[in-house]
């Protein structure tokens, strides 16, 4: 069994073939997703996906690129993240490779989402492109280590890692390990605890290899659990069992409800 621990589902490109994709999951063994919030103007849409099928969850955030959208409040993110299909707060984080000029409003976003995550008692799923430096200082100053989480789609250094790793987050790996070139990523992807480590799509994005540039799906986490297996020498079961452990100990409100 697999589980997705990252994906955008409520995206037309797999809304528009959602009972196709749904299929494709099952026959890849992937049993269960994680349905990332990027705006509250969308929220509605993903929380009736979750609604509608046992096996898909819900966060809610406000992603770091997005800057036309409902500023959310603390309160706001906290009511929110009671809905009994949400298991954590987010997509948070920073963007300063879209938002170049580092703006403030960025990190006080991010400030929101992590005093929203503590007082909901809910993880956190953290985004992070080129601002590695600020996002530690935020995640320490705020206390993250509090709630945990994840960085998804983590793309950074050995020891950027092991900041992370020291305040009790998961590690994320998707689709990008299986491009021939990224040797930082599968560094990482080899030394990373098996207890901390998570699989994920982005999807539609980021595809993984044999799919490179195509539309990606959840059912592809399969790719990228194979690769993860072949860099640490360990069985493709080894990595899906421990994947699976780790998404339900860092969300035990999904297995409680998976296992009913």
């Amino acid at each position: 069994m697999l589980v997705d621990s990252h994906c955008h589902l409520d995206f037309p490109e797999l809304t528009e073939n959602l009972i196709k994709v749904l299929e494709l999951m099952h026959s890849n063994e992937v049993a269960c997703a994680a349905c990332i919030g990027v705006n509250l103007e969308d929220l509605p849409r993903i929380l009736s996906l979750a609604e509608a099928h046992s096996h898909l969850w819900a966060t809610i955030g406000v992603h770091p690129e997005v800057t036309d959208g409902r500023e959310p409040t603390i309160t706001e993110l906290v009511e929110l993240a009671q809905h009994p299909k949400v298991i954590a707060i987010g997509e948070t984080g920073l963007d300063y490779y879209w938002q170049k000029d580092q703006p403030e409003w960025q990190r006080e976003r991010f400030r929101t989402h992590i005093r929203a995550a503590i007082e909901a008692k809910k993880p956190l799923v953290i985004h992070n492109r080129e601002a590695t430096a600020d996002i530690l200082r935020l995640m320490r100053e705020e206390g993250a280590e509090r709630v945990g989480g994840i960085l998804h789609c983590f793309t950074e250094t050995w020891e950027v890692a092991e900041s992370v790793l020291e305040m009790g987050f998961h590690i994320a790996i998707s689709g990008i390990v299986t491009f021939k070139n990224a040797l930082t990523i599968k560094d990482v992807a080899r030394r990373v605890p098996l207890d901390r480590l998570l699989i994920e799509t982005d999807s539609p994005y980021l595809a993984p290899v044999p799919y490179r540039g195509k539309l990606n799906q959840p059912a592809y986490v399969k790719h990228v659990a194979e690769e993860i297996a072949r860099l640490r020498d360990i069985s493709f079961d080894d990595v899906a069992r421990a994947t699976t452990d780790n998404f339900f100990h860092l969300f035990p409100q999904a297995e409680s409800r998976a296992n009913r």
